[in-house]
């Protein structure tokens, strides 16, 4: 008994000793997202930190004062003006869904890639629509 009680101490001092413990890893492959998906993934993070307190994490707005992104014909059906918007702020009545807004949208500072982005992050979770580019947002002027 004796013996055996200093062997599973051996054993157990031994095996507790080592720090580099060898353990077999599976390679994780990493899934590529295409342009669009990143570009979504982005501007979902714009969306929480500039967008929601205004037009609500649901997109759905605040009815007379803020409007709709989910589902939006405005934002669809007049890309650029949409894309105006976020890059110079609006101000003056718009008609979305069939409903007046005459309220003022700021000019948030955002880089023409995170307009983009956010842009593509409203259309494609809330409508339908091409992705919107970089180079789209760049040559909409003031």
């Amino acid at each position: 008994m004796k013996h055996l009680l200093i062997v599973l101490l051996a054993i157990a001092l031994t095996s507790c000793g080592n720090s580099k413990k060898e353990t077999a890893t599976t390679p994780v492959k990493e899934i590529e997202q295409s342009p669009l998906e990143a570009s979504v993934a982005r501007g979902k993070e714009i969306y929480s930190d500039n967008c929601v307190s205004c037009h609500m994490t649901s997109g759905k707005g605040v009815a007379g004062a803020f409007p709709p992104l989910n589902p939006s014909n405005w934002l669809t059906e007049k890309r650029t003006e949409s894309i105006h918007a976020l890059k110079y702020g609006l101000k003056g009545p718009i008609e979305v869904n069939g409903q007046e807004y005459n309220n003022i949208m700021l000019s948030l500072g955002l880089e023409d890639q995170e307009i983009a982005d956010v842009m593509n992050y409203t259309i494609q979770t809330w409508n339908s629509g091409d992705m919107v580019t970089e180079e789209e947002v760049k040559v909409v002027e003031k």
